[in-house]
Parts: C-alpha cells; structure tokens; sequence
C-alpha cells in the first residue's frame, strides 16, 4: 500500500479544480495518456475515464470511476486496468493554513494487483505517487489554470 502527502501551497479549492479538470488528468497521473471522459459528469459520483497507459511496446485501454465525491476534500476512484485488477486512489485535501495537504492512498483491490502485491512493487508504487503528487503540486503552484477551469468540461483553448 503506497500512502503518500504533500503541501500544496494553493486552496483546497484551487487544488480541487485541477483534479476536476478532465483534460489535465493525463498531466498529473503518472502513465496516463489520451484521457477522457466516458460517462458522467467528472469528478461527480459514477463518472468515469477512459484512457491509455503505455508501458513499453504494450498500450493498455483503462478506464478510472469515481467511487466518493466530496468537493473539496475527498475524491476516491477507481482503475481498471484490466487484467492487472483494479486499485483503489483515494485523495483527501486538508486545509493547511491558507494551502492544501494532500494525502494520497493507493493500493490494489482486485486481480492480479492484489494477488501479486509485494514490496517491490509497493516501492514502485510509492515512486509513482510521489511523481504523481509532484506533478501534482506543479500544475496547482505553476499553473493559472484554476480560474479558467470548469468543473467536468474542457478550458477553452487559447491561441
């Protein structure tokens, strides 16, 4: 199990609408690609992504559902990576002074993840969210994208 946090030095607010954002999903999530929305109203509960994980030469078609939705302090998915089971991506935002302390736990639920867990790849596991949580922070610090951002539908784009 990979339990990882970081200081966020923006709102819950502002960090909520980047994880709100569909078309910046593939910038924070480590492996991700193509994103986008299948069903729903993302991040509203059932919403769900479809989106590739290149690994090598191999392309995998995965598909991500909200299982709890709570703006701006909770939002807990679920990935379907098919063969490989699914894994559980639990996000909660805390208020830390005027930002946000992001707690992030992931593991396997189901499948192969789960049956072949061991602690190499729990490590592999934590390397992957502390990029993801880096990547994480970057956009929300770096990015003035907040403002521009509507929940469930794309920014416009600008020239």
């Amino acid at each position: 199990m990979a339990v990882r946090h970081r200081l966020i030095r923006k709102s819950p607010d502002d960090v909520w609408k980047i994880l709100s954002d569909v078309e910046r999903y593939g910038d924070w999530v480590v492996g991700t690609s193509r994103a986008a929305l299948d069903e729903g109203v993302w991040p509203e509960l059932g919403a769900a992504l479809r989106y590739e994980i290149k690994i090598g030469p191999l392309t995998l078609h995965n598909q991500t559902v909200v299982r709890r939705s709570e703006p701006p302090s909770v939002l807990e998915l679920e990935a379907h990576s098919g063969p490989l089971g699914t894994a559980r991506i639990a996000m909660e935002l805390r208020p830390w002074g005027e930002h946000t302390l992001i707690i992030l736990d992931e593991h396997p639920l189901r499948g192969a993840g789960g049956a072949l867990h061991n602690s190499l790849l729990d490590a592999a596991q934590h390397l992957r969210s502390r990029a993801m949580l880096a990547r994480l922070a970057r956009l929300c610090e770096e990015d003035d994208t907040s403002s521009r951002t509507t929940a469930g539908r794309p920014r416009p784009r600008t020239a």
